[in-house]
């Protein structure tokens, strides 16, 4: 699973890049979306690996951002009575993990927002015109958990 977390507008951006974003569901600055680690997605961050910041991310950090950051449709949080009610796990924790090893999926929460919208970072971004890291944008592999804590 990954996190892709979009750092930069779309402002005199290619046209191939804006769609491949768009289908990424990544349509603002400091917006996350998780996805699945297939080859199809490898090259979607691939071609906007200049404009996002992605890398694995564990079941802790999930949890955080499920906690903190994730919607249900009519802008109400997730809870832990909710996730227990609709998926059968205890809380948010057991369902992050249970996600991040392949045994249950987002879509199992069916009201659950695609989207995370995050705070701009707290003490700011390393630089987002050159890559991890010296910068911010690319490939962070688990290092992107300290991202999103910064963004929580």
């Amino acid at each position: 699973m990954f996190a892709v977390i979009r750092l930069r507008g779309t402002v005199d951006v290619h046209e191939k890049i804006k769609e491949t974003l768009k289908m990424l569901r990544l349509h603002r600055r400091y917006h996350c979306v998780i996805i699945p680690d297939t080859p199809s997605y490898r090259g979607m961050l691939q071609v906007v690996k200049d404009y996002v910041a992605y890398g694995e991310i564990d079941a802790e950090t999930l949890a955080l951002l499920l906690r903190t950051r994730g919607r249900l449709v009519g802008d109400r949080k997730v809870t832990d009575e909710y996730v227990k009610e609709r998926t059968g796990y205890g809380s948010i924790e057991e369902f992050a993990k249970a996600v991040v090893d392949g045994k249950a999926s987002l879509k199992d929460l069916p009201d659950l927002k695609p989207v995370f919208r995050l705070h701009p970072p707290r003490k700011g971004l390393k630089n987002i015109k050159w890559h991890y890291p010296k910068g911010s944008l690319g490939y962070h592999g688990p290092e992107i958990s300290k991202l999103v804590y910064k963004m929580r």
